[in-house]
């Protein structure tokens, strides 16, 4: 009995085995991990193409001009004529200072500049009788050099009457302050009855023009160096001056477009940066000066661009960009790529690819190095995911939803 239930046992085993023999026969067959059919992985061809080369810095806003209104002449400010706030012309009355008693220096000015005037007909008169007199022996030649002198002297008197005039009429004239720039003016430090000097430190008030406007953006000397060496290879075509889109703190993209005025001359020696200054329209005054904001600069276009979807990039232990590719029997192999910017859900690669080269962008987690693959054509959409053709299709043929029943 009891050799019955060893054999039996026997016989389980033996059974157990070769259902184990079969299990691991049929995973060894066409399909199976063990071998068989290769991974399917998918693809895109790549194609150079003309790619934008922007730079995105960051900056802040700076008004075009400056005027800090200061009065030429000590008085009373007798009233302020603006509306705080308000756009000013050059040439608009801001403040009247009390003119009166420049009222009087000018009137005695005039004045004395008439009692000048009068003396010089009489010694123009002498010296013109002396002239003649002189001739028939009737006064002396020191009578004659003596009326020229006084003569001169009057002239003279007349002269600095006149100086002494237009001073009085400019100290007068400084009584009205004006604006000399147009722009936007600010507040007023200053009430009517105040008691101001001439040139004192403290503005009256400011003016500010702000339309057009400098945005002062600062950039590295890496990126200048890099955009430099790029133009001189040919790999980066320039063919007018930058254009520059503004970026403003609430992630809204400013309306107008910019354009470069200068470059500064010199580097900071503690952030290796240098200043960009733009100037951008400003006519319903949306930017005001100090505002921060960040610009795309579009320096150029890459000509030969090849657009790497960022899905099939990774990094090496050393940090350079990696990707792999179909070589032409289909096996894998890995690339280190030169990435130069970020263009929406793609990395921009100027070198390293050529035209036609099959990029692996699905499955990358099945491969390595040297294997054979089954290769599929991919897309890659807005989202950046990988789509077949026949999901493209099947997609495509779906009905669009029933809108909403209001």
């Amino acid at each position: 009995m009891i050799l019955r239930h060893r054999g039996l046992a026997l016989v389980l085993m033996l059974a157990a085995a070769l259902a184990a023999c079969s299990e691991e026969k049929a995973a060894s067959g066409p399909g199976g991990p063990g071998g068989g059919a290769p991974p399917q992985v998918g693809f895109v061809t790549l194609k150079p193409e003309p790619v934008p080369l922007t730079v995105e810095v960051a900056g802040r806003t700076a008004a075009f001009a400056v005027a800090d209104i200061r009065p030429r002449v000590d008085g009373i400010v007798r009233r302020r004529v603006f509306t705080e706030g308000a756009e000013v012309k050059a040439g608009d009355l801001l403040y009247e200072i009390d003119p009166r008693s420049y009222q009087a220096a000018y009137d005695a000015a005039e004045a004395a500049l008439e009692k000048a005037n009068g003396a010089l007909p009489s010694a123009q008169a002498k010296v013109d009788r002396y002239n003649q007199l002189v001739g028939a022996n009737s006064v002396t030649a020191q009578n004659l050099d003596d009326a020229k002198a006084a003569l001169a002297q009057a002239k003279a008197d007349v002269a600095a009457a006149e100086a002494s005039v237009e001073a009085a009429r400019i100290n007068l004239d400084f009584t009205k302050v004006t604006a000399p720039i147009a722009g936007r003016i600010g507040t007023s430090a200053v009430t009517e009855g105040a008691l101001v000097t001439a040139n004192q430190t403290t503005a009256l008030a400011t003016i500010r023009q702000i339309d057009p406007i400098y945005v002062d953006l600062s950039d590295s000397t890496a990126n200048l160096l890099r955009f430099r060496s790029m133009r001189q290879s040919g790999l980066l075509q320039v063919d007018g001056p930058p254009s520059i889109k503004l970026i403003l703190e609430d992630g809204s993209t400013y309306p107008e477009t910019g354009t470069l005025e200068t470059m500064d001359a010199a580097v900071s020696q503690t952030t290796d940066t240098f200043t960009i200054r733009s100037v951008f329209k400003n006519p319903d005054s949306h930017l005001l000066p100090g505002m921060y904001a960040r610009a795309v600069i579009t320096v150029g276009t890459a000509k030969d661009g090849f657009l790497v979807p960022q899905r099939a990039v990774d990094r090496n232990a050393k940090g350079a960009a990696t990707a792999k590719f179909l070589t032409a029997d289909n096996k894998i192999e890995t690339r280190i790529l030169d990435t130069i910017q970020a263009v929406g859900t793609n990395w921009l690669v100027l070198a390293g690819i050529k035209d036609g080269d099959r990029l692996v962008v699905d499955g990358l987690q099945r491969i390595r190095d040297g294997e054979a693959v089954n290769p599929v054509a991919v897309t890659i959409d807005a989202a950046g995911i990988a789509r077949t053709a026949e999901a493209d299709a099947t997609a495509a043929a779906q009905p669009a939803a029933p809108e909403a029943t209001k």
